[in-house]
């Protein structure tokens, strides 16, 4: 587990950008089951690629005309419980982070994994994003 007010920067740059931090599971829960429309998890991370690539690739993605209704986030390494929740909603997909998923209508309809995110370029990560915004939301 790390430090939470190490990571408080890397929480920072998500929640000043307006995404909704989720701590708890019952958070979690109540998150998924109960918002409308579409939404994306980003699982944060205190890695490199984390900071390189996917918060400022999601932040770019951001300025699409198209973009969820809602954007969340849990902390890998710091909000243990509340990470697993969120992953108990796409078991389909091992664990990772970062990762992201976004949800319409309450399903799972896009994931990018680590592996979709480590060694890209932010721009890509964003483009990669904005298609899935341009298809679901």
């Amino acid at each position: 587990m790390y430090d939470p007010e190490l990571t408080r920067p890397m929480r920072q740059e998500l929640v000043n950008n307006g995404v909704i931090e989720l701590k708890t599971p019952q958070e979690v829960d109540e998150t998924i089951n109960n918002t409308k429309g579409t939404f994306l998890i980003i699982v944060n991370s205190v890695c490199g690629c984390g900071a390189g690539t996917a918060r400022p690739g999601l932040l770019l993605s951001l300025k699409n005309n198209k973009i969820p209704n809602k954007i969340f986030t849990v902390f890998a390494g710091v909000d243990r419980e509340a990470t697993e929740k969120a992953r108990s909603y796409f078991r389909d997909y091992p664990p990772s982070s970062p990762s992201m998923f976004l949800f319409k209508d309450n399903k799972l309809v896009f994931a990018l994994e680590r592996s979709n995110i480590e060694g890209k370029e932010l721009e890509k990560l964003s483009s990669l994003l904005t298609e899935a915004y341009n298809k679901y939301c």
